[in-house]
């Protein structure tokens, strides 16, 4: 009894699109062996399934209903067609099925029939012509017997085969290969036995071998082998290998297997006398084998003479792949590159060393324990980028778990054994379509290896054309030297949207009360040349009334694809009884008449009705209008615009969807709801509607969009190219950045436009068919048009939907582009759209593509750079001529056309501020004299001049201005602004108000009568500290007591001895600030000058690891952390997103245009947002515009509170010399606490900025600070990398140095270094590279032992990575001072203003319902400090800020939800009531909500607060528990208890 195969096999997990066709299929039986070891499937299907889906059955049937029996499932399938098939249209529909079931049976009835020319010559006559050849001949009867059964047995279609023979071609091609594989042989086989054969007499020419390289040492070594043994009448081969079949050789009991020289001699004195042996003997330790220790055996690194070996043994093993390594299979011998090596020394004094080796198959890690003796000489062999062998034990680390290679026998040098493809042409291709890493989470190549690998295969030029953006543009720049002549072509793989299209193709002013016919069709594909039509539909509408209707079938005369049928519900039967095309079309055309056409995407169905109009030779040149295009128009809030979309929203009726005559009848509704709705817009007619063709930014971010290659000519291009990259993120951005056609129309001067690649417009339009006037509009829009290799395309053979069904189809759209290219007069270009630059990079591609959720991302398509060779090879197809003429001459004059251009602009361009050096000279010296009086001294006057001729000279000026604007704006509206950077070098920064950093060296000065002193002894005595560490004294003059002020920091610092070190003047605003600074920018140069500093970001190891860990997790693949290391390698610095800096502000020129230095956008694109970046990354373009660093800082926002709490001023009246506070950071008296109070802390720096820390406040104990210079010196050390740890706290410790004499800052390296006698310039530049961690060259080391530099000084030089400047440091320590200073004095609005600005982990909860709650979660926190979450650690901080205000007798009050603030503390009867956002889970927006609610009056429940504030019911509950809703009921209703 027969059943659905669903029914039969009801749990099987199949593919939804076969499930649908397994509906149709029913099992006639099932049958299986007596032993059960093969089960048999009878399958009945009215539809074809391709062979493929039936092996996948098989296997699925396998693996999920028996995955643990070993059984064969296989099934047999019949098939009942319809009498829409002949045998003809059977082999036109299952050949690609024929041939995968035949290449499995036998691969030479498979190769009979793919090369088979096949012709019917009756119905049920298949005669198949192959070449005549015996094994052939001898193939035929098979093969005729399985075409003919599967003809008629599985498809009731019977037929006979018959066969024509005909001349073999290319036999004499066929000789020569046979020729060369003979002698290829003949070469491996003398390789393998050449002292024994050279013995016997036998000579080996290598003439006719192709590279010569099956010889061993080269052709000459092999010649001169033999000729040395003078033998001059060589046994002919066929003799020798005979001889060798027969044992004959080498059969003698004594065995050796000298290899080399030895051999040769050997064979040149005893030929005779000794039997050569063949093959016998083991490689390996003979008598004659090195093995040397050197003379210390016990600790000698190498244990052979051979100068490959760099550790160990010598050893002769063959390699394995690493990826055939599995589990602990004892010693093995494995080859490949070292990627990453690490060391480090253990407790034993023993050193490990641990390096990653890779053949590209696998990874394994190789740990190796090496005696300190011996370490630096290990070490300096085993070097990243080396290729090895390596003989070692396999074993699973007892550490990690991981599989490594341990007891390493030896280590020897290898060649690079990594395929090295070349370019070898005598004329170079260039490649003209390449993706980078920035080509948005697709290419995965830097620009850099790109060029490099261009100009290693001798290609004079590459387009670098990211998709969508530039931003490769500058690292491919820097991939040049200065006077390269190759040539980076700088263009974008942009998505282009065709805006021009009018609304009415061909009008002719008809007007809506005209004839006008709508129709619809059904058809059996996509393509009009490849796919027939099945149904017409159509509809007349005259004067906006039904007047008539048409509708046929159509016999295609082909079966109607399974998918077509499910989509229509047409089938074969339906068809089979109407008229064919040749008879609708005429009936069709004559219904239409001179009416205009009507239908919804038209393009399609008049392409069809074109091509078949064509075909038949009838005139069809008719007025065409688009319902899709109308509806883009009229139905602007839509964001699809299919037929059954569009109906919905006009409330239109749609049965029957797919079907023509009713999908027509709704479209006529449609078109006459449309034509209502132009009416109402005046529109009357067809050429009225075309005036309305100019489509809005809405309707362009909703066309579809098509890929375009545009490359820049020259700087003209290049700017335009910037043009229309920024307006495609600004304006047209709708998940990706869109291009319209009429803008790149517009601006397409110094530009060369190319088709791209499968997804642009011209190759989409072939794949559809379009008409021939379509194809020329197309063609006519580009400069050039390119091709591409066909695996490229290899993915649509994949798609069942797809018009293209073979290999062939592919070519004949490259063939048709290419005729095209004739046709117009186009340039066509072969290009590789590059993605990665080896094969084997895919795997990087397939993993990015993987974690984005790319269906296809295991099937990558081949898209890497091709030789010359390679490529000329793939498109042999064209002929040698056509193939050359694309590949190589084409692409070369394109890159011909385009000039060498930079992608950024060379030159400087600051901002122009009029006077802006007249007028910062005059603020200066006004500061000055106000300061110092009328006779300044001549320290500041020498100062001030050397500092103001070096900035005014270099240009400088103008920064200084808007500094100075936007610093004194910022304390006009009430907030401080700290200073970062080296800026406070600068004494010109001091007087302009910039910084209040003086760098002067410290002095007095009377602010009434203006006496200063610099030169007296006790002053002199404080150089290098710092003003505020001097004792107090009077004015002698006056008596006024006297000023203290100066760090002592040199300018040159900032500037350099030349005075032309680019500055960089960075700025602490108050976060609260921030934004007002940015906006104040626009003020001072004007709306549309400035942008903020874009940045890219890329993805990162953690989440590259990320994808690849889960990439093969996905696949049941376990892979080894050091494999997945080195794939992530391949995967980091994609680009992501873009984003922009914290506060970097690029300042433009005015009269300049942006797109001539970079491109701009919004930052990751978002388009809610008025803010706009660069498209570079700022760091490509601050060399020639101007950065602003506006950044935002709590410590200028907390001071900024206290002004506001307190009343004071924080520059006046917090004196930076107060004793108080200087004990803070030796002890805790100063706070009337002990260390006991709060839990054992000794110092009262807890919550003071720079200071606060567990870290720093080591650092305070170590180093017992006394002086306010201390403090700088102590922020310089705590900022830097490797300058406290293991450096300088060391020598402290140690005794060598102390914190004065110690390197803390940048500033003290030059310093010392000119105080010791070195040169100035010398001194900066060595204090410039010690400070970016470059350490010293060995000729400073030698210039500073001469001028006496301690070895001390010099170590601690040579360990430092980073280092601070003391300007910066000084600026927060006088930040960080003035907040301490209030902590004593002033606790209440100290710990208010902490707690509102400083602690973001605050929490009611814990921390305000007393002092005892609070100690209890603290001990319970301090006993978990090692597994704190980072959100924990900082709760922990803020909850010993509150322990210590409990300690020092200050109390919180509980919250009042009336007289709260949303994020700020507020002093109440001498209490602390915490803001609204301290409550746990209350956000900032919910706390600001509360707030608002307040102000419209009391709350009358918990229901009401809730409703009114928008504060959920666990969150209400929770302040309901805490006390915080008390008095409120539940709900507004009352209850009889109320009352």
């Amino acid at each position: 009894m027969e059943k659905s195969f669903l029914e039969v096999f009801p749990t099987l997990n199949i593919a939804e699109s076969l499930k649908e066709l397994l509906g149709l299929v029913l099992v006639e039986k099932v049958t299986t062996t007596r032993d059960r070891s093969s089960i048999r499937i009878y399958l009945k299907s009215p539809r074809l399934i391709h062979k493929q889906n039936i092996y996948d059955l098989e296997k699925g049937i396998k693996d999920q209903l028996f995955p643990d029996k070993q059984v064969t499932i296989k099934i047999q399938e019949k098939y009942r067609l319809s009498e829409q098939y002949t045998p003809k249209k059977l082999l036109d529909m299952y050949k690609e099925s024929l041939l995968l079931e035949l290449k499995n049976y036998s691969i030479i009835e498979y190769t009979m029939f793919r090369k088979a020319d096949i012709r019917f010559d009756k119905e049920d006559l298949m005669v198949l012509s192959v070449e005549d050849t015996i094994v052939n001949r001898d193939k035929t009867g098979e093969l005729k017997r399985v075409l003919e059964k599967v003809f008629a047995e599985r498809c009731g279609l019977p037929v006979e085969v018959g066969f024509a023979f005909v001349e073999p071609q290319g036999s004499d091609r066929r000789r020569q290969i046979e020729l060369k594989m003979e002698r290829e042989a003949q070469a491996i086989y003398w390789q393998n036995h050449k002292e024994e054969l050279a013995a016997m007499g036998a000579s080996f020419s290598t003439e006719g071998l192709e590279g010569q390289e099956l010889v061993s040492g080269g052709a000459t070594g092999g010649k001169q082998e033999f000729m040395d043994s003078g033998a001059a009448d060589s046994a002919p081969w066929d003799t020798l290998m005979a001889q060798a079949a027969s044992g004959d050789i080498g059969a003698g009991p004594d065995s050796s297997g000298a290899p080399g020289a030895a051999a040769s001699q050997k064979g040149a004195q005893g030929a005779a006398r000794e039997k050569p042996q063949l093959n016998k003997g083991r490689k390996g330790w003979g008598k004659d084998r090195d093995n040397g220790f050197g003379d210390d055996k016990k600790y000698s690194v190498k244990r052979s003479n051979n100068p490959d070996v760099l550790y160990g043994r010598d050893f002769e093993d063959e390699p394995m792949e690493i990826e055939k390594v599995d589990g602990e299979m004892g010693e093995v011998t494995l080859r490949g590159k070292i990627l990453t090596c690490e060391n480090r020394e253990l407790r034993s004094g023993k050193f490990i060393l641990t390096f990653d080796v890779s053949d590209f198959t696998d990874t394994l890690t190789v740990k190796m324990f090496i005696r300190p003796e011996l370490f630096d000489e290990v070490k300096s062999v085993i070097t990243p980028g080396i290729f090895i062998k390596v003989k070692g034990v396999t074993t699973i680390d007892k550490f990690d778990g991981e599989l490594t290679l341990g007891s390493i026998v030896g280590i020897k040098k290898t060649d690079d054994f990594t395929s090295k493809r070349m370019d070898n042409s005598l004329e170079k291709r260039v490649e003209l379509h390449c993706h980078t890493k920035m080509s948005d989470m697709d290419g995965v190549s830097e620009v850099k290896h790109i060029i490099k690998r261009a100009k290693q295969w001798g290609m004079p030029a590459v387009a670098v054309t990211d998709h969508g953006c530039v931003q490769a543009f500058p690292d491919a720049n820097h991939s040049l030297d200065k006077g390269d002549t190759f040539k980076v072509i700088y263009g974008v793989e942009g998505y282009l949207v065709d805006d021009t299209k009018q609304l009415v193709e061909n009008s002719k002013g008809q007007s809506f009360e005209d004839s006008f016919v709508v129709f619809d069709i059904e058809t059996t594909g996509f393509s009009p040349k490849k796919n027939k039509i099945i149904e017409i539909g159509a509809v007349k509408v005259v004067d906006g009334k039904i007047t008539d209707r048409f509708s046929a079938f159509v016999n295609p005369d082909v079966p109607i694809p399974f998918d077509i049928e499910k989509l229509t519900g047409i089938n074969d039967a339906m068809v089979l009884p109407h008229p064919k095309i040749d008879v609708i079309l005429p009936q069709f055309l004559e219904f239409v008449g001179d009416s205009v056409l009507v239908a919804h995407n038209a393009g399609f169905d008049v392409g069809f009705i074109s091509h078949f109009a064509e075909e038949q030779g009838l005139p069809f040149n008719p007025t065409v209008l688009d319902t899709v295009t109308i509806a883009r128009l009229l139905l602007p809030n839509l964001n699809r615009f299919k037929l059954d979309t569009v109906a919905k929203a006009l409330n239109i009726s749609l049965a029957n969807h797919h079907r023509a005559v009713d999908d027509a009848g709704a479209t006529a509704e449609i078109f006459a709801a449309f034509v209502k709705m132009l009416r109402d817009r005046s529109v009357t007619d067809l050429d009225g509607l075309n005036g309305l063709s100019t489509m809005d930014t809405a309707t362009i971010r909703k066309l579809p969009t098509y890929h375009v290659i545009i490359l820049a000519k020259n700087d003209i291009g290049r700017v335009n190219l910037y043009r229309l990259v920024s307006w495609s993120h600004l304006e047209y951005y709708a998940r990706r950045p869109r291009i319209p056609k009429s803008i790149l129309d517009k601006y397409r001067e110094g530009l060369i436009i190319g088709s791209a690649c499968e997804a642009g417009e011209l190759y989409q339009a072939l794949l559809r068919g379009a008409p021939d006037a379509e194809i020329a509009r197309l063609v006519n829009f580009y400069d050039y048009l390119e091709i591409q290799p066909l695996g490229n395309n290899g993915f649509m053979l994949r798609d069942e939907k797809s018009t293209v069904k073979s290999e062939d189809d592919l070519i004949e759209i490259n063939k048709k582009i290419v005729e095209l290219g004739t046709q117009f007069n186009k340039l066509v270009c072969a290009t590789c759209d590059v993605h990665f630059l080896d094969p084997q990079d895919e795997v990087y591609r397939r993993i990015i593509m993987a974690g984005q959720g790319f269906k296809d991302s295991d099937d990558q398509a081949p898209l890497y750079l091709r030789t010359t060779e390679e490529m000329l090879k793939e498109f042999s197809y064209l002929g040698p001529d056509k193939a050359h003429e694309v590949v190589v001459t084409n692409t070369r004059k394109i890159s011909d056309m385009c000039e060498k251009i930079s992608p950024v602009r060379p030159d400087k361009c600051p901002p122009v501020i009029e006077d802006s050096d007249k007028t910062l000279t005059k603020i200066c010296y006004d500061r000055a004299h106000e300061m110092y009086g009328e006779d300044l001294p001549k320290i500041v006057v020498d100062r001030l001049e050397r500092e103001l001729h070096s900035i005014i000279t270099n240009g400088f000026a103008v920064m200084y201005i808007i500094a100075q604007k936007l610093v004194w704006k910022s304390n006009e509206d009430g907030y401080l602004v700290g200073s970062r950077g080296s800026v406070g070098s600068s004494f010109v920064a001091t007087m302009s108000g910039i910084t209040e950093v003086n760098p002067l060296s410290p002095h007095y000065h009377c602010p009434n009568c203006r006496y200063y002193d610099f030169d007296s002894e006790e002053v002199k005595k404080f150089s290098g500290m710092a003003g505020c560490d001097m004792p107090d004294k009077s004015c002698p003059v006056c008596g006024t007591p006297l000023e203290k002020d100066g760090f002592d920091i040199p300018f040159e610092t900032f500037l350099g001895f030349k005075g032309d070190k680019e500055p960089d003047i960075d700025l602490n605003f108050s976060g609260e600030y921030q934004s007002k600074a940015h906006d104040y920018t626009e003020v001072i140069f004007g709306k549309g000058q400035t942008f903020r500093a874009g940045t890219i970001g890329t993805l990162a190891d953690k989440t590259a690891f990320g994808y690849v860990k889960k990439y093969y997790e996905e696949r049941g693949t376990r892979k080894r952390n050091c494999e997945i290391n080195r794939i992530v390698q391949g995967c980091v610095g994609v680009r992501r997103t873009t984003g922009q800096h914290p506060g970097g502000i690029i300042v433009l020129p005015l009269g300049e245009e942006i797109y001539s230095f970079t491109p701009v956008q919004h930052p990751a694109n978002d388009m809610t947002t008025s803010t706009i970046t660069t498209h570079f990354d700022y760091h490509s373009i601050d060399h020639n515009l101007l950065k602003l660093d506006i950044l935002g800082h709590d410590d200028p926002t907390m001071i900024r509170m206290l002004q506001d709490l307190i009343g004071i001023d924080p520059v006046k009246d917090i004196p930076l010399d107060s004793r108080e506070v200087m004990s803070l950071f030796q002890n805790t008296s100063a706070l009337g606490i002990t260390p006991d109070d709060i839990g054992g802390c000794p110092l009262g720096a807890l919550g003071v900025p720079e200071f606060g820390t567990d870290f720093a406040m080591q650092m305070l104990l170590d180093t017992k600070p006394k002086y306010f210079s201390d403090l700088v010196r102590i922020a310089g050390l705590a900022h830097g990398t490797d300058v406290w740890l293991g450096n300088a706290q060391t020598l402290i410790q140690e005794g060598k140095a102390t914190i004065q004499t110690a390197i803390c800052t940048r500033d003290d390296i030059m310093v010392y270094l000119i105080a010791q006698g070195l040169e100035e310039g010398l001194s900066f530049t060595i204090m410039e590279s010690v400070r970016k961690g470059k350490g010293l060259k060995p000729e400073w080391e030698t210039e500073m032992k001469a001028h006496d530099v301690p070895d001390w000084y010099i170590w601690s030089c040579k360990k430092i990575k980073y280092m601070f400047p003391k300007a910066h440091a000084a600026a927060y320590v006088m930040m960080a001072w003035r907040i301490a200073y209030c902590k004593i004095f002033y606790p209440q609005a100290y710990y208010a203003a902490f707690f509102s600005i400083r602690a973001n982990a605050f929490s009611y909860e814990i921390m305000c319902q007393g002092r005892d709650k609070l100690e209890y979660y603290l001990a319970d926190y301090k006993k978990r400090v090692d597994t704190l979450s980072k959100k924990e650690q900082d709760t922990l901080r803020d909850m010993r800020i509150v322990q210590e205000m409990y300690a020092r007798g200050y109390d919180f009050m509980p919250i009042d939800i009336y007289r709260a603030k949303a994020r700020h503390f507020q002093i109440i009867d001498g209490k602390l009531m915490p803001s609204l956002s301290s409550i746990d889970g209350l956000g900032e927006k919910a706390a600001d909500a509360v707030v608002d609610a307040v102000k419209d009056g009391a709350f009358l429940s918990i229901e009401d607060f809730s409703n009114r504030s928008k504060v959920n019911g666990t969150l209400c509950t929770l302040m309901s528990d805490l006390g915080l809703l008390k008095d409120l009921p539940r709900s507004n209703q009352l209850s009889l208890f109320d009352l």
